[in-house]
């Protein structure tokens, strides 16, 4: 699988499952990208679509469903980073942008972050289930 994969200087990169038929979610990993060129090309990073590898996170119990609901990474340690600890970790490697994984992250505040992403990806994929995208 790509998230297992090393690097020649045997590190992983941040490996972020997306869901592409979502247009809002495939719409801001696409900007993500954009700003993170350098990264990608580096192999620091990567953005993959969970509909081509839809077991790819099966070993951690996660399912096809689970990452259209929220999104899933790897880290550079093989963990796995669910939701709105993805786009901390993603805000934290984009250039301009670290600034906001400091504040949405920060002590206190992230139990908050991570509410109001889970709340906003709950509604995400009932609208996109009601629209017939899966």
């Amino acid at each position: 699988m790509a998230n297992e994969v090393s690097r020649p200087d045997g590190t992983r990169p941040l490996t972020v499952w997306y869901n592409t038929k979502c247009p809002v979610c495939d719409a801001g990993i696409r900007h993500q990208k954009s700003r993170l060129i350098e990264a990608v090309k580096a192999g620091r990073i990567e953005f993959l679509d969970i509909n081509l590898e839809p077991d790819a996170l099966a070993h951690f119990g996660a399912g096809l469903d689970d990452v259209r609901r929220r999104l899933h990474a790897t880290d550079e340690d093989g963990r796995l980073l669910v939701g709105a600890d993805v786009a901390l970790a993603v805000w934290r490697r984009t250039p301009g942008q670290a600034w906001i994984a400091t504040l949405l992250g920060a002590p206190g505040i992230v139990v908050l972050t991570r509410f109001a992403y889970d709340r906003f990806a709950d509604l995400l994929f009932a609208w996109n289930k009601r629209n017939g995208r899966w």
